[in-house]
């Protein structure tokens, strides 16, 4: 048979050439490219045509949620494995609803990946009980509006009421409005709560934090 042909997208070098490493001594598996961001994964994608492909979730120029999308969209067997630091579930939730196969989380053994690799080339999907428990929290939840991402966002940054409405151009009625509503949709009490919750289910991601108060 021949053997798996495996792309890694993985924007940390030392990572990225550990896992080539260890899936080209592997029985039935070849890397046949890498990709360090999400713009040059679609290019290595095109080039390769892998049977698998390993993608982390945040990399420069295009997140990895991004990558599956553009690349479903023109190819949709494309099978896709997520291999992240990063269990929030909205991660969880906005990666297999573009369509990967499979998330890991990077602290998996060497066996867990072969064999998700081979589930996957196999049509299968594979998530973890412990993330599949996530998941399903999540789906039970009531989505938020595009509008009350953008309060949730600046209240994780520390804005008054005031300081939002001025930034979104709304008034300190409306936004009061929109809190209320996520905090009821999130299932917590306070925006101390809410700021907590947004950053552990990764709903705002650390990244837009650091840039806003660089």
């Amino acid at each position: 048979m021949e053997p798996i042909r495996v792309l890694i997208v993985e924007d940390h070098n030392v990572v990225r050439q550990g896992l080539a490493a260890l899936l080209n001594v592997v029985d039935g598996l070849t890397v046949v490219g890498e990709a360090a961001d999400g713009l040059d994964a679609i290019d290595a994608f095109h080039k390769h045509q892998p049977d698998v492909t390993l993608i982390d979730l945040r990399m420069p120029r295009m997140g990895g949620v991004e990558v599956i999308q553009r690349i479903r969209s023109e190819t949709p067997q494309a099978r896709f494995i997520v291999l992240t630091t990063y269990d929030g579930d909205e991660d969880i939730y906005r990666a297999l609803k573009a369509g990967a196969r499979a998330y890991l989380l990077k602290g998996m053994t060497r066996e867990d990946l072969v064999t998700t690799i081979r589930a996957v080339h196999a049509g299968k999907s594979h998530i973890p009980p412990a993330i599949a428990e996530r998941l399903a929290e999540r789906m039970g939840t009531e989505e938020l509006t595009p509008r009350e991402f953008d309060v949730l966002k600046e209240i994780v940054n520390g804005k008054s009421n005031k300081e939002i409405a001025s930034e979104l151009n709304v008034s300190e009625a409306t936004v009061k409005t929109h809190i209320n509503s996520l905090l009821g949709k999130l299932g917590v009490t306070d925006r101390t709560q809410a700021a907590t919750a947004a950053i552990q289910r990764g709903l705002v991601p650390l990244e837009s934090l650091r840039k806003a108060k660089s």
